[in-house]
């Protein structure tokens, strides 16, 4: 198991940037596939973006495509959800997730089997 804790949520306005960070605890992160995933009120969570634990693969979800980057530093245990040119549509609650290596590649598996959760920041962007 692996704790996770979401950062760097807030308002901004569209065409802006925020950067979210995802602290995790324990000796293993680096083992860990990580992921983003959002929930807009109203709606069901989606799938935002994952980097393998190796790092060397990313998915993303087609409408961030281009906008946002999935990044990890295992030396500091965080993974980050760089987001750029925001839309009032990206408003949502954004959970990062944590699953074990041997549960499929990012490509097979890009938003599949996450046992670990954080609590999630809110994102609000505004038009």
């Amino acid at each position: 198991q692996v704790q996770l804790v979401e950062s760097g949520g807030g308002l901004v306005q569209a065409g802006g940037s925020l950067r979210l960070s995802c602290a995790a605890s324990g000796r293993t992160f680096s083992s860990y596939t990580m992921g983003w995933f959002r929930q807009a009120p109203g709606k069901e969570r989606e799938f935002v973006a994952v980097i393998s634990w190796t790092g060397l693969s990313t998915r993303y979800v087609d409408s961030v495509k281009g906008r946002f980057t999935i990044s990890r530093d295992n030396a500091k245990n965080t993974v980050y959800l760089q987001m750029n040119s925001l839309k009032p549509e990206d408003t949502a609650v954004y959970y990062c997730a944590a699953r074990w290596r041997d549960k499929g590649t990012v490509t097979r598996n890009p938003d599949g089997a996450f046992d670990n959760w954080g609590q999630g920041t809110q994102v609000t962007v505004s038009s």
